[in-house]
């Protein structure tokens, strides 16, 4: 970061002690502090006279300087009285020794380290640029943030002087080579779209600055918005042309024609690639290396690099790395690739033994040691009997060698230990389905499955190029359904090689069938179950009930807790046996205290459990307990987010605990961490007695609909749930599925769809007497209304849904459909009653506490104010709902809400906060999808054109305007007619 200010340390030997505790400010104004507490620093020349000392960097500053610092060309007959009594008031209020006199001039001295703010913000900065040198972007954005957040407003704030006006400008300038340097980072890293408002208003605010033109240009590229990011040159080619005179930098001309050409090199951010360090290991008992190997080319150089250890200059003893992973998952192929292709590096020998660990009878120690020393040139008379004595000899006879030793498919630590070398020099690779937690020095690798790519790559090598070409899509359908594992994929494969009549799409059909997939996948002696049996036969009987009763459950992974409720066990009994089965291989530990199955093994625990679970009742009594869980947890976080809301108190009985939050982000951890095992679990429950718990945790999981992440997740689940209902001939729990499919579609902004779903979710309710359900669907049959312009109706339903919600004691249902009613009065043209009314609905969310719903409230009120023209009470109100959804995790809620303060700026003409705002909504997401998104793209258009950026604005209505007519919504006419204007303009 060139042009960084330099102020360096001012301590000097035999400071006093206690101006440790002052600290100064410049970056903002001219401020001091004595353990926190304020020092007065007196008139606006006395600041400038601190500031030109502080900024010395501890140097000496001569009386004419400070005179000149102050007062320029022009001083005052009294300059030189006058700095005199600038200073003796600061040496009062200053710690004794801090500002000395010397040589007719005065000196800052002996500041504590941190003491001012532009020496933290250097030190920040330089450390910034050390770790983004290093590669380390996520530390430096972070340092910069720190360095970036110690400004406090203008630098220098109100200092008068020459000298003030040039540091301001210096630092200015500084301050925005931060920002840009950080901004970069943030592209490097992937958050264009998050970028794109801060750029936006920070091109506003310096719209010649051309690197910030450059940097949005990228970063709206990067978003999927070529037409705004062209706009941007050409917005920017105009103003340099009318201002300056000039054209654009050959940078940012460069950066247009790559964004013509759609170079790939700007779709993702670069990345360093690592070197590949090839070490050759070439043991010579080794097994024949598979022609067709494939990827790993991480694994393949991390395991290079260890066995290059072993015969290093460190004196290092010797080198052991052991693999572990699931059967079947190529733990035996990269072992033994990685030792042919680093081969020279042991030339004294290459040692290899099978010790068959997941099978009945592994290899005894002492024949493999037998058979070690025979390969190694022992005569079979000097071979001793007994296993220490066996080992001893085996380490002796390595001793000054330089050995490989590949010990595949342990057992487990003990089996290995006695045949490790322990000279340096050597080294071994150990293969085993369990993880090697004793081997004590051992690298420790746990082998996952291929990628996407890897495991297609080798699906063609076997099958061909040219048989895989023309169905790539139905391969990636087989090489899906193997999961991605190796074995299983070979398998698949050679099937298809060897039957030439075969397409790929015959071979997915066949795969496709979950209950049969594991019965295809078998060819010759290979067969993907009976790897798996292997593994399953060596487990202990409550280890074998875990892994069957656990692949039930149809979610991504589950938690500890979750695991707990399907064994009917407690926590700590449950963890054992879930990371005894993790070490075995036959499950993965996908973070602390969650745990998946690889697909295929599920498949095969599901067929475990239809084969050995007994009673054949406990399978379904396991996934009861399962979704009570998740029922009971989630009505308790409903409970704790809407204190007040009897909504959980129609819910289905659950008759197996869940867990208890006191905390509402803990609270919310679960629901979002739990959002795709949970959506799993309803849709499970279709078909089954457990239907109606099913609907009912759909319903207390509501906030999964608005959060931004999970929306189309839990619509998919809400239409399963709907078809299941109807299907099973439940009308309470159709209706309550219809609601969930209701606030779905709200969310998404098909309003239409909604309105069939809220009607028949209404008859539904009314079929079944299901209070709870008639009230919340003539809420959202109000909000229905408004968005079509039926505000006499809308108010109809609302004041039904306020009527049902008293009925019931829900005072929160009750105060949310207050606030919605005040919107209705509002398209209706009473704005006065409206802001009353959206008052009370306040009120009464106030009064039942600081919940997500207030949030509803103070938006609501910001509405109305804003139609009242009352634009400071509204972003008053805007800016404590905003805080609020953040808190609660409600990210298109808070897009919605930057949109709404972006109509209040554009309405008062503050177009550059009208830009940014509305930046934020289309980064976040809004409540009301591509319609919403239509109503950001046009308010950021007029935004942007009143700020002079016209070829950019045009490019915002464009997109406005083919997302209104996939929609056929009716903003599309008032676009056209700006799009027209600016045309004929």
């Amino acid at each position: 970061m060139d042009g960084v200010p330099r102020v360096p340390e001012q301590r000097r030997p035999g400071s006093p002690a206690e101006s440790a505790a002052l600290r100064f400010s410049v970056l903002g104004p001219v401020r001091a502090w004595r353990d926190d507490e304020p020092v007065s620093t007196g008139s606006p020349q006395q600041r400038a006279l601190l500031a030109a000392l502080l900024l010395r960097e501890g140097r000496t500053a001569t009386a004419a300087e400070l005179i000149d610092a102050l007062w320029g060309e022009e001083p005052p007959q009294q300059a030189l009285a006058a700095v005199r009594t600038y200073a003796s008031r600061l040496r009062k209020v200053l710690d004794a020794g801090v500002l000395v006199s010397e040589s007719g001039g005065y000196a800052v001295r002996g500041l504590g380290e941190g003491a001012l703010d532009l020496a933290a913000a250097q030190e920040l900065a330089a450390e910034a640029e050390k770790a983004r040198n290093t590669g380390d972007l996520c530390h430096a954005r972070g340092v910069l943030d720190r360095a970036l957040s110690l400004w406090d407003g203008e630098t220098l704030a109100g200092v008068p002087g020459p000298y003030a006006e040039a540091q301001r400008v210096r630092l200015e300038e500084w301050r925005l080579q931060l920002l840009e340097s950080r901004l970069d980072m943030d592209l490097e890293q992937g958050c264009h779209a998050e970028a794109v408002s801060e750029l936006t208003a920070l091109t506003a605010a310096h719209p010649l600055r051309e690197r910030l033109r450059e940097l949005l240009m990228l970063a709206l590229y990067r978003s999927g918005r070529q037409a705004e990011a062209l706009a941007v040159y050409a917005d920017t080619r105009r103003l340099l042309a009318d201002e300056l005179g000039v054209d654009p930098r050959p940078d940012l001309q460069e950066l247009q024609q790559r964004i013509l050409r759609a170079d790939p090199g700007l779709a993702e951010p670069s990345a360093p690639v690592a070197e590949s360090v090839v070490v050759p290991v070439r043991p010579a008992q080794l097994p024949a290396t598979v022609p067709d190997f494939t990827g790993r080319s991480s694994f393949v150089r991390e395991l290079g690099e260890v066995l290059a250890s072993a015969s290093g200059a460190e004196g290092r003893v010797m080198a052991v790395s052991a693999l572990a992973g699931i059967g079947g998952v190529g733990k035996t192929t990269l072992a033994v690739h990685v030792a042919h292709e680093a081969r020279p590096a042991f030339p004294d020998g290459q040692l290899y033994v099978d010790l068959q660990g997941a099978g009945a009878r592994a290899a005894e120690p002492e024949t493999v040691l037998g058979s070690f020393l025979r390969a190694l040139g022992t005569a079979d008379s000097a071979i001793p009997d007994s296993l220490a004595e066996r080992a001893a000899l085996y380490r002796s006879v390595l001793d000054g060698r330089r050995v490989l030793v590949l010990l595949d498919n342990a057992r487990d630590a003990a089996q290995v230990r006695p045949l490790l070398p322990g000279t340096p020099g050597c080294a071994a690779l150990v293969t085993s389905r369990v993880r090697m937690v004793g081997l004590a020095g051992a690298h420790l690798i746990d082998l996952d499955v291929m990628s996407p790519d890897e495991a297609l790559a080798l699906f063609t090598k076997i099958v061909g190029e040219e048989r895989v070409a023309s169905e790539r899509e139905a391969a990636l359908d087989v090489v899906g359904a193997c999961g991605f594992l190796p074995l299983a994929i070979r398998i698949a494969a050679s099937r298809l090689a060897a039957r030439r009549t075969w397409t790929v799409s015959v071979l997915a059909a066949k795969l496709a069938d979950e209950r049969r997939r594991l019965d295809e996948l078998q060819a010759g002696d290979l067969a993907v179950k009976a790897t798996f049996e292997l593994g399953y036969g060596q487990l202990e009987p409550a280890q074998a009930r875990a892994f069957r009763l656990l692949g039930l459950a149809d979610g991504p992974d589950i938690s500890l807790a979750a695991a707990a409720a399907v064994l009917d066990l407690p926590l700590e009994d449950t963890e054992d046996l879930l990371e005894s089965l993790v070490d075995t291989s036959l499950l993965e530990s996908a973070a602390p205290g969650r745990y998946r199955f690889h697909d295929l093994v599920r498949l095969y625990a599901r067929a475990c459990a239809e084969r050995d679970e007994q009673p054949p009742g406990e399978r379904e009594a396991a996934l009861s307990r399962l979704l009570d869980f998740y029922l009971a947890t989630a009505a308790g976080v409903y409970a704790i987010e809407r204190p007040g809301d009897r909504l959980v108190d129609g819910l289905e009985p659950t008759a197996h605990p869940g867990l208890a939050f006191t905390d509402g982000s803990a609270a919310l951890d679960w629901l979002y961490t739990e959002a795709s095992p949970l959506l799993a679990a309803v849709r499970q429950a279709a078909g089954t007695d457990r239907l109606r718990r099913g609907v009912d945790l759909l319903w207390a999981a509501k906030d999964l609909a608005e959060s931004g992440a999970n929306c189309h997740q839990y619509e998919t689940t809400a239409r399963a749930m709907c078809v299941a209902t109807r299907d099973g001939g439940d009308t309470r729990a159709e209706g309550r599925a219809r609601t969930t499919l209701t606030n779905a579609l709200l969310v998404s902004g098909r309003i239409q769809q909604a309105a069939e779903q809220a009607d028949l979710a209404m008859s539904l309710a009314e079929a079944s007497h299901d209070a709870t359900a008639a009230s919340w669907v003539a809420n959202d049959r109000g909000l229905i209304s408004l968005h079509q312009g039926r505000y006499a109706d809308g108010r109809t339903f609302l004041e039904q849904a306020i009527e049902g919600y008293r009925a019931a004691g829900n005072r929160a249902g009750e105060a949310l459909s207050l606030s919605n009613l005040s919107r209705a009065h509002l398209g209706m043209g009473n704005v006065e009653k409206a802001v009353a009314i959206a008052h009370y609905g306040l009120a009464a969310h106030l009064d039942i506490g600081r919940t997500m719903r207030l949030a509803n409230g103070h938006f609501t009120l910001g509405i109305a104010l804003t139609q009242a023209d009352r634009y400071n009470e509204a972003l008053s109100q805007f800016a404590d709902a905003l805080h609020i959804f953040e808190e609660h995790r409600q990210r298109l809620w808070q897009g919605t809400t930057n949109f709404r303060i972006a109509e209040v700026h554009l309405a008062a003409r503050r177009h550059a906060n009208a830009a940014q705002y509305a930046e934020q909504a289309l980064a976040l997401g809004c409540i009301g999808g591509d319609r919403m998104r239509g109503n950001v793209l046009a308010l950021l258009g007029r935004a942007l054109s009143a700020l002079g950026q016209v070829d950019r604005a045009r490019a915002c209505w464009s997109d406005a305007l083919a997302l209104y007519e996939q929609c056929s919504a009716p903003e599309a006419h008032d676009v056209r007619s700006l799009l027209s204007a600016t045309h004929a303009a």
